[in-house]
């Protein structure tokens, strides 16, 4: 099921990096109404994963199916935005992220509202939720194949990778960005640091009133599934804010053939966060389910 896309005025922007006046960060605006002021208006951001870009999997069509303004940008080193990029700089990431917050408030008067990341988006997102200030007037927060267990990455390496770490003490990661082959080194020190980021403060300091739902695919190879009933546990303790698990039998880290599913299912859980219906539970969206099993699922 494809969900219905919204009328918007799409603008890029460049956005100049305040610790890194080389890389400036590329990303694009849409806007339900441009023609009104923005100042206090709300607005979404989204957060592509690793080797990814800001048009990939369901961002676009998030971007433009939500009932707010929006803003997905690429991080440092991917895609439009020049600049270093390394598996283990998490705290990158986040600076990335502050400079996108900083200058849609301070630009356009945007308040933060909803945050919607995948894959390593989410573990970045997590992490300034926990500790920015601008976090505070966020209301919902998607998890979309987010990882907990950090140390578990090992597990996606291939016998010959870890035999080029121990060898050279790196491999080369090689992957197709935007349709343009990408290549990265990939160190023995940045698996160690991405391994070592610590994604324990959701349990102590993600915001009490901020809503969150987790989508994860049974099929993940990337990021186990059990990474997201650690999330549901952490923060589904919380309260007033609430968390809903929804889970997707076929779908693999980046729901190849699926996509549709997670924005349907973030529209629908949005729409609730609107009317203030959330409680704490399993998400059991409206679409109707047509992957390969089901028929069996009807029965």
């Amino acid at each position: 099921m494809s969900y219905p896309i919204t009328t918007k005025k799409t603008t890029k922007h460049r956005i100049p990096h305040p610790k890194d006046a080389n890389s400036p960060l590329t990303g694009v605006l849409e806007q339900l109404e441009p023609e009104k002021p923005t100042q206090g208006r709300k607005i979404a951001l989204l957060l592509h994963g690793t080797m990814g870009h800001k048009d990939y999997l369901f961002q676009k069509r998030l971007a433009l199916s939500l009932p707010i303004d929006s803003f997905r940008f690429d991080f440092r080193g991917n895609f439009e935005s020049p600049g270093p990029w390394r598996v283990g700089a998490f705290n990158n990431d986040i600076e990335d992220l502050e400079a996108v917050v900083k200058y849609l408030t301070a630009q356009f008067g945007y308040v933060i509202d909803l945050l919607v990341g995948h894959s390593r988006g989410v573990v970045t997102a997590f992490r300034w939720m926990c500790i920015a200030q601008e976090a505070a007037s966020v209301r919902g927060f998607v998890n979309v194949s987010g990882r907990y267990r950090m140390p578990l990455m090992y597990r996606n390496m291939t016998d010959e990778q870890r035999q080029e770490v121990e060898k050279n003490g790196f491999y080369i990661s090689k992957a197709t960005v935007a349709r343009q082959p990408f290549e990265q080194k990939i160190t023995k020190e940045d698996i160690q640091e991405f391994s070592d980021f610590d994604t324990s403060l959701v349990w102590d300091r993600f915001p009490q009133l901020a809503d969150v739902l987790t989508i994860h695919g049974l099929a993940d190879k990337t990021v186990p599934p059990f990474d997201a009933t650690i999330y549901a546990r952490a923060l589904g303790e919380r309260s007033p804010g609430t968390h809903n698990l929804h889970i997707v039998e076929d779908a693999d880290h980046n729901f190849t053939g699926l996509q549709d599913i997670v924005v349907a299912a973030v529209m629908e859980w949005f729409a609730m966060l609107e009317t203030k219906k959330l409680k704490t539970g399993l998400w059991q969206t409206g679409v109707r389910y047509e992957g390969p099993h089901a028929e069996s699922s009807r029965l």
